[in-house]
């Protein structure tokens, strides 16, 4: 039994870490996806040098973009961009007709940017430490916050994909995601009524996990209050708005993903 479960599942993973290599071979061949998938991320810890040494707001500041970058740039706008240009080139329809089925090939695009985020994520702890940050509270639900928020952009780029005419077109298709990503770390700033629905986006869901892992604070609270145990019950809210948004994008992904150019 144990022997024929493997036999079938080995072409499948075979198949899909073939293709896996080949997509990351491209995207680490471009030095400008570099930049954005390694450097750019990693540059808002510059706002530890603004405060004082282990200062709260400075690191939640930073600590938040570092992650949402990292899942905006190498996870969601890089697979958005070669799947979009994938499919144009009819790539995606050449690999279909062979034995890869489709979730093999979705993985396959989505891991090479999944892997570089996670690698940003764990990079981020050393460097935030070594310019001034706390010590993480819970360090193992900050690099789950990392892999989570990866995941859940795949998703959100495949969604965006299957609407988006050309890879030209997706710099502005990929802006409502963006703004979903980038209006967490501003909620503060808006009434009590609007925040409710913005603690519904990916993004408040990522802000409102790393500041709880990393820096123990309960929500828009500044004030450390959250022990290790505390965090991860803190975390059931951000994480079950970031599986609806998973669920829903890749509801309509699979409702309306296009393997062919779009006319």
């Amino acid at each position: 039994m144990t022997t024929m479960t493997f036999s079938s599942t080995s072409p499948a993973l075979r198949r899909t870490t073939g293709l896996t290599k080949a997509n990351g071979r491209l995207m680490l061949r471009n030095r400008l996806n570099l930049a954005y998938g390694f450097v750019l991320p990693l540059l808002p810890l510059a706002f530890l040098l603004v405060g004082d040494r282990g200062d709260v707001g400075s690191a939640g500041m930073a600590l938040v973009s570092v992650i949402v970058m990292a899942a905006l740039f190498p996870v969601y706008y890089n697979v958005l961009s070669m799947t979009v240009t994938r499919r144009d080139e009819l790539v995606l329809k050449r690999i279909r007709t062979g034995e890869t089925r489709d979730l093999e090939l979705l993985t396959s695009l989505a891991l090479p940017g999944v892997a570089v985020a996670m690698i940003v994520g764990l990079g981020a702890i050393p460097l935030a430490l070594a310019l001034g940050a706390p010590v993480p509270v819970n360090p193992v639900m900050f690099v789950l916050t990392v892999l989570v928020s990866a995941l859940v952009f795949a998703v959100l780029a495949f969604w965006t994909a299957a609407w988006t005419k050309n890879a030209e077109a997706a710099q502005i298709t990929s802006m409502p995601v963006i703004l979903l990503a980038v209006v967490g770390q501003v909620a503060i700033s808006f009434p009590e009524e609007v925040r409710r629905w913005i603690d519904l986006t990916p993004g408040a869901a990522i802000t409102d996990l790393v500041r709880s892992s990393w820096l123990g604070l309960d929500g828009p609270s500044t004030d450390p209050s959250l022990s290790f145990g505390e965090t991860w019950a803190a975390a059931g809210q951000p994480l079950l708005v970031l599986a609806a948004w998973a669920a829903l994008a890749a509801w309509l992904a699979a409702r309306s993903m296009r393997w062919e150019p779009r006319s």
